[in-house]
């Protein structure tokens, strides 16, 4: 089943793997560079379905690193000519679309950090205001505009990120939203800014026939933030737009980042990299009370995901440690229509033609210790077999 095609939109992938938006930090200048075309090319020679450029913000507002992409005009014909060379190589092209809100820095922001609300954000560090109407509407149509961009690029797909703690998961999480008005409070409230993204982002897909996949949290991984049954109730307001897909996550980057990703953070490689020597020295002391450790199993969201898959309908994408065939398979004989991954194709961008030609016993290299992750904030995601320090 792995190697079936699937239709997504206008596309027909040529299988059931999608490279998940996990950050390259292979910008420069909020724009791409030789190696992130390098990179994503390499995978998709690799013999994925779909190769996704990840966290590229809808505006100058939503960066949080240098390394980051910012949809404006002036980097299409860069994009594009990434795109052409992944289509080459046989494989759909797509890009993760979002704002990073309070997870941010006026440096690369231009401005104050906005989120759902006003607050401190310990990991930048930095003060963080509530955002006005006018600017989450206008945040809004951006999201449309990023996607008329990406439709111009060439790529075939979108990926909003509604996950994770940026901005507007901090609209649909009570541990960030504590607001009074019409975007605070209630479940209905808090998923207006969500549902005034999609309306822009529908509208564009219905002029162009674009694909549009979603990221959401199952849950946040916080007693005071989303849980599961909440989230079933969001995800069937994603499902009533007719979405191509929703890529089920989980966690909070700014209070559990490893939750996302889990395994332990490798504090020493995070902090050997850090520029900002004494965010680095803070972080040595007592990261290990900021970045709690999750156990690592394969396919470790799997029988949450699950529950999103007897709720709902619409196409729903698999995402979270996917490392052999065997695994991959399980999910999608689970229900799960595409089955994206990452780190194993940091290790190695081939992995998905080696499932293909060596069969059910194919496992990845990747040994999961998160090196990648600890580099990647500050030089670029990449794995400890593939790099000369």
């Amino acid at each position: 089943m792995l190697f079936t095609p699937y239709k997504l939109g206008r596309v027909t992938l040529r299988n059931r793997t999608v490279r998940s938006a996990a950050f390259e930090s292979m910008g420069a200048d909020y724009s791409p560079t030789q190696k992130l075309k390098d990179y994503h090319v390499s995978v998709a020679a690799g013999g994925i379905g779909m190769t996704t450029l990840a966290y590229a913000s809808v505006s100058r507002s939503g960066l949080s690193f240098n390394s980051q992409l910012w949809m404006r005009p002036e980097i299409v014909p860069a994009l594009k000519d990434i795109t052409d060379a992944i289509h080459a190589e046989g494989a759909a092209a797509s890009i993760q679309l979002g704002h990073c809100g309070n997870m941010t820095h006026i440096s690369t922001a231009g401005q104050i950090p906005i989120g759902a609300s006003n607050g401190i954000n310990l990991y930048s560090p930095t003060i963080v205001r509530r955002a006005r109407r006018a600017e989450l509407e206008q945040i809004a149509a951006d999201f449309g505009r990023a996607v008329r961009l990406a439709h111009e690029a060439g790529f075939d797909c979108v990926e909003i990120h509604a996950g994770h703690g940026y901005l507007i998961s901090q609209f649909l999480s009570p541990l960030t939203n504590h607001r009074r008005d019409e975007f605070g409070g209630s479940l209905d409230n808090r998923m207006r800014f969500m549902r005034m993204c999609l309306d822009e982002v529908m509208r564009v897909r219905d002029e162009t026939g674009i694909g549009v996949l979603m990221k959401h949290n199952m849950y946040d991984g916080l007693n005071c933030g989303i849980q599961v049954p909440e989230s079933i109730e969001i995800a069937r307001v994603i499902e009533s737009y007719g979405v191509d897909g929703i890529v089920l996550s989980g966690g909070f980057v700014s209070r559990t980042p490893m939750l996302v990703m889990r395994g332990a953070m490798p504090i020493d490689v995070l902090t050997h990299f850090m520029k900002n020597r004494a965010l680095a020295l803070s972080i040595k002391l007592f990261g290990w009370m900021m970045m709690r450790p999750y156990p690592w199993s394969e396919c470790y969201f799997l029988e949450d995901a699950k529950k999103f898959r007897a709720a709902l309908k619409c196409p729903l994408v698999y995402v979270g440690g996917v490392v052999s065939r065997e695994g991959a398979e399980k999910v999608l004989g689970a229900g799960f229509d595409l089955v994206q991954m990452a780190r194993c194709l940091v290790a190695e961008p081939a992995f998905v033609r080696r499932m293909e030609t060596e069969g059910p016993d194919c496992r990845s290299v990747c040994d999961h210790t998160n090196y990648c992750i600890g580099r990647m904030y500050s030089v670029d995601m990449q794995c400890h077999r593939n790099v000369e320090e």
